[in-house]
């Protein structure tokens, strides 16, 4: 039986079916995201990340650069977080969504703080998600592809099948003994 024989079986024959598959989307490769973090770890691992996704990714350390950046970049997605030295997190979502050029731009706080007044905070100020720190790729993955769902950030054009993926760098493909590299 064909692969496409057996997947249609499996979903029930229907190409109805096949959509109703959960099929990650993310932001399309080159979308400008800013990270804002008083923590170089923080802004290097989750610059990384994104960046291993095929963003464009900006950093700022403090509220005062952030909002700077935010109105002059104008980037399509921002983390940003609570604690920062000057202006806090919150005071720079209040500023960012009250100023016409950036009201739009989705905002995802992160915190360190478990403590539920934050995110009761964050959800009243406007920001569209809230994560805690420590974070991993699979849970800023999830927050994008929400966005994405929610219809605040562009979808990512699906690859034609057989597209070839690319490996994070680093990684190479398993290559059998006596096969060409």
């Amino acid at each position: 039986m064909s692969g496409k024989g057996f997947f249609k079986r499996w979903l029930g024959g229907t190409e109805a079916s096949a959509q109703r598959l959960e099929i990650p989307r993310l932001a399309p490769a080159g979308t400008r995201m800013l990270v804002v973090d008083d923590s170089p770890t923080i802004c290097a691992v989750l610059g990384r990340m994104l960046e291993q996704d095929g963003y464009a990714v900006q950093k700022a350390a403090d509220g005062e650069r952030a909002l700077e950046l935010s109105r002059g970049e104008l980037p399509e997605l921002i983390f940003l977080d609570i604690v920062l030295p000057g202006i806090n997190g919150f005071a720079v979502l209040r500023a960012l969504r009250h100023d016409p050029r950036t009201a739009h731009i989705p905002i995802v706080m992160i915190s360190g703080n478990p403590q539920a007044t934050e995110q009761f905070y964050v959800q009243r100020y406007g920001a569209d998600d809230f994560m805690k720190k420590p974070f991993g790729h699979a849970e800023v993955r999830a927050c994008i592809e929400a966005l994405v769902h929610a219809g605040r950030l562009a979808p990512r054009a699906a690859e034609p099948l057989g597209a070839a993926t690319p490996l994070p760098v680093g990684m190479l493909p398993d290559v059998a003994p006596g096969m060409a590299a």
